[in-house]
């Protein structure tokens, strides 16, 4: 059929109730203008937008620029197969719908501009009112997958907002039970009083017992003024700032970067636990909310909170655990004005009761941390220092084997290879010679192992470092506790300066310690006191050791710094020996006395004044 407007029946326009949606565009796609004008014309009688396109790259480049809703679409074009095209907008533009126009009624053409994605063939002559039909048709089709995609939509934003519900929840949970850090809880506190999600005050303050048992303001939420809510509202609608928002990015008193003031207020709190008279302390202990109401209540005096607080409507809630009152809470609304009713104070309590638990709860894990830290610091120089007491012993018992070997096989190894010596030198016979030389040369082999044992045992090179004497001394007595518990010694220690610190070797000085305090228990097996003092004198640390035990007669004071000399109440004597040796090491001086109640060591070594 010719392309010519007689291929087209037209006849009078169709009315529909439902009105054609402004936003849907038709292209008619022809290169003949006699072919576009009577669709257009008819289309624009029944309230359809038009656009026309006279060749394939026309079409492309309107696609490109124009919401398109459906293309007419000619399979015969100068430039572009109709079928070419068709690929093409359905790879671009898979929501568009397509009706090709063909004036072949060729089935298998048909079939596969079907198969492309063409959502209806039309062959020519065909009516008008047969092509709006269509048109509508494919429209009608086309709004339904756009609904059904909006509904998907709506689907998933609906979901996600169960989800951010439940999320909510799990937030609020895991904000009181899992955040160490008790500012962080006070803050999801007071954004859940006055949050959209939570009980909607406008303003919330929070005191706190302190350790010096005085009220003092912690923190607060709001605004400070009026004026400067309606600020803070707009930046939060700007920002789309919500719970979760201002919890995580702890912004309590700051939207953008400005400070709201109420922290600098609350921080000016601070009421002393003996004012029994004030509202606050008085809702705290007695453990009773307050509400004041135009600025009275009963029994309380309440013009320094309306004066403080710039309202005179608010409520005060308690917060306590079992054992004592922890603080209050304060909540207004000060901003709106709206009345604070019984529902609101009922809430606000259900609310302070679990922010109590919360308080404590923190409180508790804080205390059992610092405890948990302490224990582990303690294990750790246990596991450290364990085998200190053990390698007393065995440095004992070993300088003991040390000093036997050199007393008892010295000498004798000494005469062998002296004499051997002398036989290899005067041997007339050769094969006597050599066995001479051989018994010479492993008894000096012999004598430079036990030279070599002794020095072993005798190790005196120091590392010297600015130590802290109360650590290393507490260290120490760690060590010793269950001895001296076990052994019922009552331990004291006398340290005037917790702060003394000394350059010295902290591992031999810990060595000595161990041995001396150890000896000092030993002297104890009956119990007793056992006194430690350490004390500057000028230049000099004094440290003092003196027990309650056995006492030492003037033999074994006179033996006792003798290396390997043993006695059962000052150790195997290699201990003292190696006492003596630390101390003459840092230039110190070692001293052991009788006292009329047991013995006493005393150890002295440089400590000059720090410079500057």
């Amino acid at each position: 059929m010719d392309k010519t407007i007689s291929g087209f029946q037209h006849n009078t326009p169709i009315r529909q109730t439902d009105q054609q949606r402004g936003d849907e565009v038709i292209l008619i796609v022809d290169d003949d203008a006699l072919i576009r004008a009577p669709i257009r014309i008819f289309f624009e009688e029944n309230g359809l937008a038009i656009m026309e396109a006279n060749s394939g790259q026309e079409c492309l480049d309107i696609l490109a620029n124009q919401p398109i809703a459906l293309a007419l679409l000619d399979i015969g074009l100068p430039d572009h197969s109709g079928q070419e095209l068709l690929d093409q907008i359905r790879e671009k533009y898979p929501l568009l719908a397509v009706i090709m126009l063909t004036g072949n009624a060729d089935l298998q053409t048909a079939m596969d501009c079907i198969r492309q994605g063409a959502d209806d063939f039309l062959s020519k002559p065909v009516r008008l009112d047969e092509i709006l039909l269509s048109v509508r048709k494919n429209l009608e089709k086309r709004r339904l997958i756009l609904q059904n995609r909006q509904y998907q939509t709506d689907l998933e934003n609906a979901n996600f907002q169960i989800q951010l519900m439940y999320q909510l929840s799990l937030k609020m949970n895991s904000v009181y039970l899992n955040t160490v850090e008790l500012d962080e809880i006070l803050q999801a506190i007071l954004v859940g009083i006055t949050a959209n999600e939570g009980l909607r005050f406008n303003r919330a303050f929070l005191a706190i017992f302190d350790n010096e048992d005085c009220l003092r303001g912690r923190l607060a939420i709001g605004p400070g003024c009026r004026e400067e809510a309606h600020q803070i509202w707009g930046e939060l609608q700007q920002k789309h700032l919500d719970f979760f928002g201002v919890v995580n990015e702890a912004k309590l008193c700051r939207v953008g970067n400005q400070d709201m003031g109420l922290n600098h207020l609350i921080k000016g709190l601070q009421i002393p636990s003996s004012d029994r008279d004030h509202l606050l302390i008085r809702s705290a202990l007695e453990r009773k909310s307050i509400k004041v109401s135009r600025g009275k209540a009963n029994g309380f005096d309440v013009r320094d909170m309306v004066t403080f607080l710039g309202t005179d409507d608010f409520v005060v809630v308690p917060l306590y655990s079992p054992q004592h009152a922890l603080g209050v809470i304060i909540a207004d609304n000060f901003v709106t004005g709206q009345e604070i009713t019984e529902g609101h104070i009922s809430a606000l309590e259900l609310f302070s009761s679990q922010a109590s638990l919360v308080i404590e709860h923190t409180n508790l894990y804080h205390e059992q941390r610092q405890t948990i830290g302490k224990l582990e610091s303690l294990n750790y120089e246990l596991d450290k220092n364990k085998d200190l007491l053990v390698e007393a012993e065995r440095f004992s018992a070993l300088g003991q084997m040390a000093a036997q070997m050199l007393h008892t096989l010295r000498n004798p190894i000494t005469s062998i290879g002296g004499i051997a010596r002398i036989i290899a030198k005067k041997a007339k016979d050769e094969g006597l010679g050599q066995y001479a030389e051989v018994v010479a040369k492993e008894s000096s082999r012999l004598e430079g192992t036990l030279a070599d044992l002794f020095e072993f045992v005798d190790q005196t090179e120091l590392q010297t470092e600015l130590t802290p004497l109360l650590p290393l001394l507490q260290k120490v007595i760690l060590l010793m506790e269950a001895e001296t518990a076990k052994r019922h010694i009552v331990m004291e220690l006398t340290f005037p300066d917790p702060e003394l610190t000394v350059t010295l070797d902290p591992g031999q000085i810990k060595k000595m310690l161990v041995h001396l305090i150890k000896n000092a228990v030993e002297a104890s097996p009956d119990g007793g006191h056992l006194t430690i003092s350490l004390a500057r004198q000028g230049d000099w640390l004094k440290i003092t050791i003196s027990d309650t035990g056995r006492g030492i007669d003037e033999d074994q004071l006179r033996r006792a710094r003798e290396p390997f000399y043993t006695t059962k109440t000052f150790g195997t004597g290699m201990g003292l020996a190696m006492v003596d040796r630390i101390v003459t090491a840092h230039h110190g001086q070692f001293v052991i006395g009788r006292t009329a109640t047991g013995t006493e060591v005393v150890v002295t070594l440089p400590c000059p004044p720090p410079l500057g």
